[in-house]
């Protein structure tokens, strides 16, 4: 009983995180169930299937609170969902250690401009009013999902900061990035699930856990002031960065 529990409690801090900054929890996932014992492939494919359950969970959260842009989100995974496929097609191509260690380098720039950004607290702006070009919205989720397929990290790395970049303010960025996950994260679950990599047992054990955590982390991160929010986003985006750099370099990192 008391096991069930800790995997219980895994569940809702993977998922709290995952819905607070819009990322699908799969950087928490996989490394927790490899260290559990689960074969790093299993992991993965399973990692995948539960994505969808947190990726659910937060974008009905973010629903209520009306902070999901839902043609942004729909754009994003248009272009995300077969750039995932070509990202996983180029990992037999590409050296992906190399491709890790420039991408983190990347991802951790980024994340000090966000840090360093000032963000318009949700009442301060209204999404209507927020000019958008529609235009570079499939761009940023084909990236995404490249970077998903090749280098094996969540959307919600690249949706988020990508958002924000073109002038969303930070909740909506994480409110619609988990809108996009829940479509990428199914497309790749199908196809784990299909090559047999997903493990059913496990998946059961993690969703109870997953699915309420979200539903607090959302709940969470509409207390929390943009520009906390925001820094908070920054430096988890950093530990990834860094966590992606030392993998590239070959470092047994979790």
């Amino acid at each position: 009983m008391l096991k069930y529990a800790g995997y219980f409690a895994i569940g809702v801090f993977i998922g709290l995180l995952a819905a607070m900054f819009g990322l699908g929890g799969g950087f928490l996932i996989v490394p927790t169930l490899n260290f559990l014992g689960v074969e790093i492939h299993h992991a993965v494919g399973t990692s995948s299937a539960a994505v969808v359950f947190t990726s659910l969970s937060s974008a009905i959260a973010y629903h209520r609170q009306r902070r999901i842009h839902y043609k942004a989100g729909l754009l994003l995974a248009s272009t995300a969902v077969p750039g995932a496929y070509i990202g996983a097609w180029s990992t037999s191509y590409i050296s992906s250690a190399q491709l890790k260690v420039i991408f983190g380098v990347v991802l951790f720039l980024v994340s000090i401009k966000i840090y360093r950004k000032k963000s318009a607290e949700p009442h301060e702006v209204r999404l209507e009013d927020v000019k958008l070009d529609y235009r570079l919205i499939p761009v940023g989720g084909f990236i995404a999902g490249i970077a998903s397929g090749l280098l094996g990290i969540g959307g919600g790395a690249i949706n988020v900061p990508f958002l924000t970049a073109i002038g969303f303010p930070i909740h909506y960025a994480v409110a619609t990035s988990s809108f996009a996950i829940v479509f990428t994260a199914t497309s790749g679950a199908l196809k784990h699930y299909m090559m047999g990599n997903v493990e059913v047992e496990w998946l059961l054990l993690l969703v109870p856990g997953l699915i309420i955590g979200a539903q607090l982390g959302a709940k969470i991160a509409k207390r929390t002031k943009a520009s906390s929010l925001g820094k908070a986003f920054a430096i988890v985006l950093a530990f990834l960065a860094v966590r992606m750099v030392l993998k590239g370099l070959g470092y047994p990192v979790p």
